[in-house]
C-alpha cells in the first residue's frame, strides 16, 4: 500500500482514498475501538479547555463534536482528531473577556475561512516551515501560562473581581486572594492530576482522565465536601447540539475581531500540521497539509455555527488514535458520535464534576504540553537560545502572537547574518 507521498499536494480528503483503497468489516471494528478510546480521553478534556478559557462545558464539547466531525470527514490525514486545544485556552480567554461570548464565535468563524483560504491556495508549506525553536518556545509558554489560569480553581481562591489575562498581575490578584484559599479543592484537583500521572505510568492502557475526574466528582458528592461543581457555576448541560446559527456579522465586527482571528489562524494552522506531522510519524504515511488545513477551516466554521469553540488537530488525541488501533478518519467521525451520544443521554452527570477537577487534568496537559528535555537542548546554542527565549518570554508577558512573530524575525536575522557573516565572525 503507497504511504501517500505521491499524492500529498492533493486536495482531496482521505476518507475519499480510504473507501477507494477498499474499506472492511475489520477495518471499521478496529475503528470503532479507537473511537470509543479517543472519545473517553476527549470528554474531560473538552469540558475541562472550556471552562479554562471562561464559558460553559458545553462548548467545549460542541466544538469535539461537530468541528471533530467536520475535520476527520474532510481531513487530509487518515488519523487527526480535531476538537478544542489547551493552547487556545489562553487566546479564548482574552477574545471572551474583550469581545463576548458572540466576539468569540464570529472570530472562530473568520479565523475558519482563514485557514481555509491559505489550504485552497496551497500555502500550507509556510506554516511548516515556522523554525523550531519558535515553536517550542510559545508552546511552553502556553503551557506555563495554562498552569497559572489553573491556580484559581485548583486552590479554591475567590477574586475581588475579573481575574487578569497577563501574567504578572495575574498572580498578583491571585496572592491577594490567597486568604480564601480551599485546602478541599487543592486535595482535589491534586489527588486528579496524581491519579492520571500514576495510572499513566502503571496502567497507561486505562482512561486515567476519565477515571480521575470521575472518582472525584463521586468522592465529592458522596461526603458533601466544599469543593464547588460544574453544576454549581453553569448550571446543567444540554441535551444536544443546539441549533445552528451564524454569529452576527458585521464590517465594524470584523475589523474588531480580525487581529485575534489571526493568531487563531496561525496557531491553528500550526498545531494542525505539527500534529498531523506526528501521526505520519507513528504510522510511515504522509498527510495532505493543504487539504488537512482546508478541513480545519470548514470545520472551525461548523463549530462557531453550533457555538464551539475553536478547533484544531490534537496531538494527544491523536497520538491516541493511531495507539488504539484507528485505521481510517471513519475512527475519528465515530469519536464526535460517541460524544453527541454522551450529552444526549448523560449530560446531568456533568454538573457533578468539580472545577478543581477539571483543573487537575489540566495540570497534566501543561506538563505535558511543555518540552522539556526539548526547552533544555535549544539552550545549549547562542542562536537557537536567543530565538527561544525571545519567543517564550514574550508569549508569557505580551501574547502568543508577539511571540512568534519576534521569534520568526530574530530566526530570519541570524539566518540573514549565518549568510552574510563569516561563522567565526559571529
Amino acid at each position: 500500500m503507497p504511504d501517500g507521498s505521491a499524492s500529498a499536494h492533493l486536495l482531496r480528503p482521505k476518507i475519499a482514498t480510504t473507501f477507494r483503497e477498499g474499506y472492511s468489516l475489520g477495518m471499521f471494528r478496529r475503528d470503532v475501538l479507537a473511537a470509543i478510546t479517543v472519545a473517553i480521553v476527549a470528554l474531560p478534556l473538552s469540558m475541562a479547555i472550556a471552562v479554562a478559557s471562561g464559558v460553559s462545558p458545553d462548548r467545549g464539547l460542541y466544538a469535539a463534536i461537530a468541528g471533530g466531525f467536520v475535520v476527520s470527514a474532510l481531513g487530509g490525514s487518515r488519523f487527526q482528531i480535531g476538537g478544542p486545544a489547551g493552547a487556545f485556552i489562553v487566546l479564548v480567554a482574552a477574545t471572551v473577556g474583550r469581545l463576548g461570548v458572540e466576539g468569540l464565535l464570529l472570530t472562530v468563524a473568520l479565523s475558519g475561512v482563514m485557514l481555509a483560504l491559505i489550504g485552497f491556495l496551497r500555502l500550507g508549506s509556510l506554516i511548516r516551515h515556522i523554525p523550531h525553536a519558535v515553536t517550542v518556545g510559545f508552546t511552553c509558554g502556553i503551557a506555563v501560562t495554562i498552569l497559572a489560569s489553573q491556580l484559581k480553581d485548583l486552590a479554591g481562591l475567590h477574586l475581588a473581581g475579573p481575574e487578569p489575562g497577563l501574567l504578572a498581575p495575574k498572580l498578583l490578584a491571585l496572592a491577594s486572594a490567597a486568604p480564601t484559599f480551599n485546602p478541599v479543592a487543592l486535595a482535589v484537583g491534586g489527588g486528579v492530576a496524581t491519579t492520571i500521572f500514576a495510572i499513566r505510568r502503571y496502567r497507561p492502557v486505562w482512561p486515567g482522565m476519565l477515571i480521575a475526574v470521575a472518582g472525584a466528582a463521586i468522592f465529592v458528592s458522596l461526603f458533601h465536601l466544599p469543593a464547588q461543581t460544574v453544576g454549581e457555576r453553569f448550571g446543567s448541560l444540554p441535551h444536544g447540539l443546539p441549533p445552528p446559527r451564524l454569529p452576527p456579522i458585521s464590517l465594524a465586527l470584523v475589523m474588531g475581531v480580525l487581529p485575534a482571528a489571526l493568531s487563531f489562524t496561525l496557531l491553528g494552522g500550526i498545531e494542525s500540521l505539527l500534529s498531523a506531522k506526528v501521526a505520519d510519524g507513528m504510522t510511515a504515511r504522509k498527510h495532505r497539509p493543504n487539504m488537512e488545513l482546508v478541513a480545519q477551516g470548514l470545520a472551525n466554521i461548523v463549530s462557531a455555527v453550533f457555538g464551539g469553540l475553536p478547533v484544531t488537530g490534537t496531538i494527544a488525541r491523536t497520538a491516541t488514535n493511531v495507539r488504539a488501533g484507528a485505521r481510517s478518519p471513519v475512527a475519528g467521525m465515530l469519536h464526535s458520535a460517541f460524544l453527541l451520544l454522551f450529552i444526549l443521554i448523560a449530560a446531568p452527570l456533568a454538573g457533578y464534576v468539580p472545577l478543581a477537577a477539571l483543573a487537575g487534568v489540566l495540570v497534566v496537559v501543561s506538563w505535558n504540553m511543555a518540552e522539556k528535555a526539548e526547552f533544555r537542548r535549544l539552550l545549549t546554542a547562542w542562536r537557537t537560545a536567543a530565538v527561544l527565549l525571545a519567543t517564550f518570554g514574550l508569549t508569557l508577558i505580551r501574547d502568543l502572537t508577539t511571540g512568534i512573530i519576534a521569534g520568526c524575525l530574530l530566526a530570519a536575522l541570524f539566518a540573514l547574518l549565518r549568510h552574510r557573516v563569516p561563522e567565526e565572525g559571529l
